[in-house]
């Protein structure tokens, strides 16, 4: 149970450090990967008790946080309108 706690403890105080990324998907992937590998390790090390727990999930947490964090910066637009109600949209987005 106490495992439990602390790792709840854990991951409530790294989850406002998500919102602190830049728009860059270079940097995204970098801040994701430096989460996901302390998430990883720290659920690892809960798991199993043991330090090639922590860093398997460390491993694997590093991985998938860069993976996420790459894929979902947002797009810059270069073109913008206004839909049908008056509502800005992205008409063209930047490759």
């Amino acid at each position: 149970m106490k495992k439990i706690i602390l790792l709840a403890g854990a991951i409530a105080m790294a989850l406002p450090l998500a919102a602190c990324n830049s728009r860059d998907p270079g940097d995204r992937a970098l801040g994701g990967a430096a989460l996901g590998a302390g998430a990883g390790a720290l659920i690892g090390a809960a798991a199993t008790g043991r330090a090639s727990g922590a860093l398997a999930g460390a491993a694997i947490g590093a991985a998938g946080g860069a993976i996420v964090g790459a894929s979902t910066a947002p797009r810059r637009c270069i073109r913008s309108g206004y839909d049908y109600y008056g509502n800005p949209v992205c008409l063209r987005y930047a490759n």
